[in-house]
């Protein structure tokens, strides 16, 4: 049996047209039980004074069909980017061996914390009394800019007149999971929509046959936090981040197994969306449109997904360029995938490199030898995916963003109050450094400044919530408009905060 195309995409426009004018009693109730008081809520406070210019950030989401949920739409204004590209180093890279230049660090190596910066202060595992700690990495000024940076990223070094690097990143958040939450959903507890899903939810896809938010993960582990961390939480689950892999099949299962052609793959999708039909006209559900919609997605994803998830065609130039070895999983073909899957369309890939804990209790979690492994294996390639994005014009439009979830301490770590065998860093909070490149934000800028030795912002201070400001801001949004409703009130990926960080927007 073929697939009747043209009379499902009818059905679906009538479906959409359908859940929009008419959600069954049974779903309105079950989704606006708390939200009819606040309607009424609403209506009494509109006109009221005191409400001010405030009474307008709480607008609706954007229009979408519910039927197509990844048909593109327009943001709120025209943003510079069209994609984003979010480097995650996860366990926190040290900002003191990489971007924040700290040489009265040296001076008190070795010496005892002065008591000043424990007070009051909460740590994830130093006890006591520990040891300062100097920076294990020489550091130069580079290019036009004249921008510090360590000897640990000699090839990023040729690209750093392309960045705004922040010095003065904070979070409140001081553990892995939470941080990392927080870094891509704007709240430490489970359930809130990821970064990505904001974006597509916002702006839909390019192309009809990819995702429009992509994960890919390297060092040999998922970020503390889990899949969480790129979930659609209370969104539709269409706008979840989809897991692909640069070995193997890139997708799990999306061969069709033993027996299964592709016609025949087409009919049992018609005959599952038939059944799905009927639950949506029982029930009036839209999620059941996602689900149909999700099938389709899949069906389209076993032809082009593979085709773009293949490195092996790149040219011997490109590969040089990348450090990028075809069937092996790595930090380079994930970041080469990045750039292929943006100039097809896909809105926001997120990569997790894991392995940036660096505590001191072992060789590979040292300051000074597994942290300088951890930017060999990823300089090369960052650097190449500026150079490359720029020749190809697409450097303009993709917004690229590097960092981890906190930073780490200038003392070194004493777990239960005895030093660490190796050297090594705390959690660290108040203080950390991370880059932005392309998509409208202003070339070799460095924005902020920690206090002598790294512990504290002195100036130019910005949260985590500012950061996701800005890249809403960038691609066109403004960060207290794009809501969803949910549970009675509107929600957002900023919550109640953040500021666009203006001193970087070109």
């Amino acid at each position: 049996m073929g697939r009747t195309e043209d009379k499902q995409q009818r059905w679906l426009k009538q479906a959409s047209e359908h859940a929009l004018r008419n959600v069954t009693r049974r779903h309105f109730l079950k989704e606006s039980r708390t939200g009819i008081g606040m309607m009424a809520l609403g209506s009494f406070l509109a006109g009221c004074d005191w409400l001010g210019s405030k009474k307008d950030v709480i607008s609706a989401p954007p229009m979408f069909d519910p039927a197509h949920p990844m048909i593109p739409r327009s943001p709120h204004f025209t943003g510079k980017a069209k994609s984003v590209i979010f480097l995650h180093m996860a366990g926190a890279p040290s900002q003191l061996e990489l971007f924040d230049y700290k040489p009265d660090l040296h001076k008190l190596d070795g010496k005892d914390c002065p008591e000043s910066f424990l007070e009051g202060k909460k740590f994830a595992f130093i006890r006591g009394v520990p040891k300062m700690l100097g920076p294990q990495s020489a550091f130069k000024q580079y290019g036009e800019s004249g921008i510090w940076l360590s000897d640990n990223l000699p090839h990023f070094r040729s690209v750093v007149d392309e960045v705004s690097i922040l010095k003065g990143v904070t979070t409140d958040q001081f553990n892995h999971a939470p941080a990392q939450l927080m870094m891509h959903s704007g709240s430490p507890r489970l359930g809130r929509p990821s970064m990505g899903s904001w974006v597509t939810y916002g702006l839909g896809s390019e192309n009809a046959n990819l995702p429009g938010f992509v994960v890919l993960t390297s060092g040999g582990n998922n970020p503390d936090a889990g899949k969480s961390v790129w979930g659609s939480g209370f969104l539709p689950s269409v706008y979840q981040g989809v897991q692909c892999r640069s070995v193997g099949e890139p997708v799990l299962f999306i061969k069709d197994p033993a027996g299964m052609d592709r016609e025949l793959r087409g009919a049992s999708i018609d005959a599952i969306n038939e059944v799905n039909k009927l639950a949506y006209e029982e029930f009036g559900d839209p999620e059941i449109l996602s689900r149909i919609s999700q099938y389709e997605m899949a069906y389209n994803m076993q032809i082009a997904v593979p085709e773009i998830m293949n490195i092996n065609d790149e040219p011997q130039y490109i590969h040089d360029m990348y450090g990028t070895k075809p069937g092996k999983a790595s930090f380079a073909n994930n970041i080469l995938l990045a750039r292929k899957l943006v100039e097809k369309g896909v809105r926001f890939v997120q990569l997790f490199d894991w392995g940036w804990d660096m505590h001191g209790t072992s060789e590979d979690g040292a300051i000074d030898v597994g942290f300088i492994n951890k930017c060999r294996s990823v300089d090369k390639a960052m650097t190449a995916l500026i150079l490359d994005l720029k020749q190809r014009g697409l450097l303009d439009e993709t917004l690229v963003v590097w960092g981890g979830e906190f930073g780490r301490t200038p003392m070194q770590e004493n777990r239960e109050g005895k030093q660490n065998p190796f050297k090594g860093r705390d959690h660290h909070a108040d203080a950390f450094s991370m880059w932005m490149a392309g998509g409208g934000i202003k070339k070799g800028i460095s924005f902020g400044e920690t206090d002598p030795i790294g512990y504290n912002v002195v100036d130019g201070k910005v949260s985590v919530y500012d950061i996701q400001a800005t890249i809403l801001n960038q691609l066109g949004f403004d960060h207290e408009k794009l809501t969803y409703e949910f549970q009675g009130r509107p929600f957002r990926l900023t919550d109640v905060a953040g500021n666009v960080i203006q001193e970087i927007v070109a």
